[in-house]
């Protein structure tokens, strides 16, 4: 089996209300944009992923892909891993294509992802991850409204300026709704934009202290509280804490990830697999958490399909316990525009998923919906491709780097 034919899309799925994103303070965000990828292989089978967007930045992504993946086989992940990698030293993180390949292999086996990974079906309690920061009584209303709907773990957003006010947040917002949930908290820092809002970064010790007051407030975790590569502040700040520290969401995967394992940053590690690493190595990370007696908890904050893709990470992991990020912050960023082009994932009034046992990556694309919000911008098969390299290199030199294209194996 090779890959014989890639399709790229913008889509574009605009939101009924305005979004306001803690992680990019200020910024107003009007839809959800992502890019799709889908690859076809010479035996018919299609791939799907996606990877979060601001808008069309990866329009010139079709033509460097094309002479990395075409002829590549999606059974290989090894290469194709080592692919991507190679195609991101030009500028763009890769590893969210990944996937699609495993969504390839899951239905030409007839299999979900999550069990060829070793994993089996069973229902996942999620929690309520809201992304945007609300003064304490308001959140207190929704948070209130939420419990009536089943969830009983939430986590909160802080992104003030001053240490105070954050405090002043969370202490308001645990006394408005008692004991009732679980709550953790995000500080965004890991990895902080400030292209509207100039809001400070965290050092160690505004880090310190907050942690403490989420232990006396009773929040169960901290999430990136300091930048993502600050493997020593980190590590410290985790020896420290009184309560779980939490991150490494975006961090570029099991090259930079093994660092916080070598100086034990976290007790919980998030990775996404759009993100970090694709699932080859993010199952390497849930494989280390495993050895060094940490935890896992993938960040789901995309899209519909990077859900699904994390979503299959947890299921692969059977001793998995942590209930799993649900993003919901309703009115704006709500289940029919977080998915857009697929069904709407809903939990039931406990707040548990139930497993899907589609083959593949679990999701089916409404092709309706994707015409409607999406746009095709490149497509290659191994034809155009090759008449592209004569047109550019000449018949001699394509036949020349076509045979020696193919005589040649490994990474």
């Amino acid at each position: 089996m090779k890959i014989s034919e890639i399709e790229l899309y913008h889509v574009e799925i605009p939101l009924k209300h305005t979004f306001w994103p803690t992680r990019i303070p200020g910024y107003p965000q009007t839809h959800n944009r992502f890019t799709l990828i889908k690859l076809t292989t010479d035996d018919g089978i299609e791939g799907y992923s996606a990877g979060i967007s601001m808008g069309t930045e990866r329009q010139g992504l079709g033509d460097l892909l094309g002479g990395y993946l075409l002829g590549t086989d999606p059974m290989d992940i090894d290469r194709v891993q080592s692919l991507l990698k190679q195609a991101g030293f030009l500028g763009w993180r890769n590893f969210w294509i990944e996937p699609a390949c495993r969504d390839i292999m899951g239905k030409s086996q007839g299999k979900p992802v999550y069990e060829l990974l070793g994993g089996k079906a069973r229902p996942i309690e999620v929690y309520c991850s809201t992304g945007e920061m609300h003064e304490a009584r308001k959140r207190v209303e929704e948070l209130l409204a939420m419990k009536e709907r089943g969830f009983k773990t939430a986590k909160l957003r802080v992104k003030n300026k001053e240490l105070k006010d954050d405090i002043k947040l969370i202490e308001n917002i645990r006394k408005g709704i008692g004991g009732s949930m679980v709550l953790g908290v995000d500080a965004n820092q890991g990895w902080l934009v400030s292209i509207v809002d100039r809001i400070p970064a965290w050092d160690l010790s505004r880090a310190r202290e907050f942690a403490r007051t989420c232990k006396d407030n009773n929040i169960e975790w901290l999430e990136e509280p300091l930048d993502n590569r600050d493997y020593d502040g980190n590590a410290a700040l985790k020896k420290a804490s009184p309560i779980k520290i939490t991150g490494a969401e975006l961090n570029y995967g099991w090259d930079e990830i093994k660092i916080m394992f070598e100086k034990d940053c976290f007790h919980v590690y998030q990775p996404d697999a759009t993100f970090a690493g694709g699932i080859a190595q993010v199952k390497q990370i849930i494989d280390a958490c495993h050895a060094h007696r940490r935890e896992f908890s993938p960040h789901t904050w995309t899209n519909g399909l990077g859900f699904y893709i994390n979503w299959n990470m947890v299921l692969a992991d059977k001793a998995n316990k942590l209930p799993l990020e649900y993003p919901l912050e309703e009115p704006s960023w709500i289940p029919e525009f977080r998915e857009g082009i697929i069904e709407p994932i809903t939990p039931d009034s406990n707040a548990m998923l139930h497993p899907f046992k589609r083959p593949g990556l679990g999701f089916e694309i409404n092709k309706k919906l994707l015409k409607k919000y999406g746009r095709r911008f490149f497509k290659i098969s191994e034809r155009t491709l090759a008449f592209k390299v004569i047109r550019e290199k000449g018949l001699k030199t394509a036949l020349e780097l076509k045979k020696r294209k193919e005589s040649k194996t490994g990474n």
